[in-house]
């Protein structure tokens, strides 16, 4: 209920963004167009968000045939969780790392990349993959899921108000034109905001623990955050960076912290998670 109340209060912000920007541009006319144009969006994002997210980064569903073993695991996993066995989706990208998306756990998905595959053994993969389960039981996925589409709404949003704000080519200096530069300058640390604010880094440290009781060897993830951690930092995430207002799906940060990356970091630091879980582990 806490979750769905949180997704609520993102969809009510993004409603409220849309009618500012519409009555900027058209008066109460417009606020009322984007009224029904937010309301429409919220619908299609709530159906459609993690179909969105899997396409950004280009994920295709693996199939038995392909991957008989990883399917295996993650079905064994999710008996083991309680759970329905989520679609598996395959990124290409060097870096290992994983999120797991959907509205609920009959609609959801784990996505992993190749590098993943290649980097982890089978146990600390297995870790990583009880970690996303935890995330799908713990109803995480929907808020996360809706929040990332939303962070880049907005980013979106500021760009079209700022080139069809009337007057900006006019030559006549209307102070639309001013407003909606400032706009511009302010929503991307809003957006960055809205991601901080609702995806609070407590959930990873729970889905960390729920992992480790799925799989019953904490060492197994925390294995497997040191050794993602690792590689991550020398190599990149094209599509994450591209696309910052996601890096919060992921297991590990996916961003190189350059730029204004470091804004949309989200994560707990990689070192108190695994100290967390080795101490499960002498317990």
């Amino acid at each position: 209920m806490n979750n769905l109340f949180r997704t609520a209060l993102l969809m009510a912000a993004l409603t409220a963004l849309f009618m500012a920007l519409g009555y900027s541009i058209a008066g109460p006319q417009g606020m009322f167009t984007a009224l029904l144009i937010a309301a429409a969006m919220n619908f299609a994002v709530y159906w459609t968000a993690d179909s969105a997210v899997l396409a950004m980064y280009g994920a295709r569903e693996v199939t038995a045939a392909e991957a008989p073993e990883l399917l295996e695991l993650v079905h064994g996993l999710a008996s083991q969780a309680g759970l329905p066995t989520p679609r598996v989706y395959l990124i290409d990208s060097d870096q290992p790392n994983a999120f797991a998306t959907g509205r609920n756990p009959q609609h959801s998905a784990i996505a992993i990349t190749r590098g993943l595959l290649e980097a982890l053994p089978r146990d600390e993969a297995a870790g990583v993959l009880a970690h996303e389960l935890s995330h799908v039981r713990n109803r995480d996925t929907l808020t996360m899921t809706i929040t990332a589409t939303i962070a880049g709404a907005i980013g979106m949003l500021a760009n079209l108000v700022f080139f069809l704000a009337p007057g900006r080519n006019n030559g006549r200096g209307h102070p639309l034109g001013t407003i909606a530069s400032l706009i511009l300058i302010v929503l991307a640390p809003v957006a960055a905001t809205l991601v901080q604010l609702a995806i609070s880094r407590t959930r990873e440290y729970s889905a960390d623990e729920s992992a480790a009781e799925i799989t019953g060897e904490p060492l197994w993830l925390a294995d497997a955050l040191a050794r993602i951690d690792s590689i991550a930092r020398e190599v990149p995430n094209e599509l994450a960076e591209q696309n910052p207002a996601t890096a919060h799906l992921f297991i590990v940060n996916p961003l190189s912290g350059l730029r204004l990356d470091a804004l949309f970091s989200t994560h707990p630091p990689v070192e108190a998670r695994i100290a967390r879980l080795r101490a499960m582990a002498e317990a």
